[in-house]
């Protein structure tokens, strides 16, 4: 009977972080307005120094420091992202900014801009549209454009400017060490050998400085760097 409940233990985890009350010290919410599951969203790619990141460096995420600067939902198509915070509509569609084939932008009174990537069709919201915290702004999809591929919506949290990324779980209230229990990539992130222990949770990753020194040319990595640049 241990043995059981020891392998299943991280579900009920899983399942009582959604039922029970958290205390709101974070300003933003998720950017779904249904609860996790495999019918509706999961928590995929964290932001951070991840394992797929850091072998992707120089090429995919080059121009952020060679980290992935936003978190991944795997989600089907066309299903509703919402606001996570009050604000207002400050870019649609803005090439300039990535995530395509479609994004929008909301500025918050905080100071704080959330990018909603790799959306399913262009928004129907208007530049200077006030928006409140959990309303729908637009349908995920999919940046190979099949729905088939990798759907999902790519959430960034920049500053005014756009041109610095923060960590998202550290402004978003949820249970981020329970999603991940559930991720199909968990929290996996790449080591420097010299300093193992550095960036190693979630809630623990630099923030990037778009156009900045790559901060993980590692001469030393785990897992072995496969050379894909």
């Amino acid at each position: 009977m241990r043995k059981r409940f020891i392998l299943f233990l991280p579900f009920i985890l899983f399942t009582l972080s959604f039922t029970a009350p958290q205390t709101q010290t974070k300003p933003f919410g998720l950017p779904f307005a249904a609860p996790p599951g495999p019918n509706t969203w999961l928590y995929g790619q964290p932001y951070g120094n991840t394992v797929f990141a850091y072998r992707q460096r120089v090429i995919q995420y080059g121009l952020g420091q060679g980290i992935h600067f936003g978190i991944d939902f795997p989600t089907r198509c066309k299903t509703p992202v919402v606001a996570i915070g009050s604000g207002t509509v400050v870019r649609v569609d803005a090439l300039n900014l990535g995530a395509a084939p479609h994004n929008i932008v909301i500025l918050h009174d905080n100071g704080y801009a959330s990018l909603y990537g790799h959306l399913f069709e262009r928004p129907t919201m208007q530049i200077g549209q006030p928006v409140t915290k959990g309303q729908a702004v637009g349908l995920s999809g999919d940046p190979d454009l099949t729905c088939s591929s990798r759907p999902h919506l790519h959430l960034e949290i920049r500053d005014r400017s756009f041109t610095r990324a923060y960590n998202p779980s550290t402004l978003i209230n949820a249970d981020w060490e329970s999603l991940a229990l559930s991720s199909p990539s968990g929290a996996s992130f790449a080591r420097d050998l010299s300093e193992p222990r550095k960036w190693q949770a979630i809630d623990d990753q630099p923030e990037t400085q778009f156009r900045g020194k790559l901060l993980n040319d590692y001469l030393n990595p785990f897992p072995l760097d496969w050379n894909i640049r």
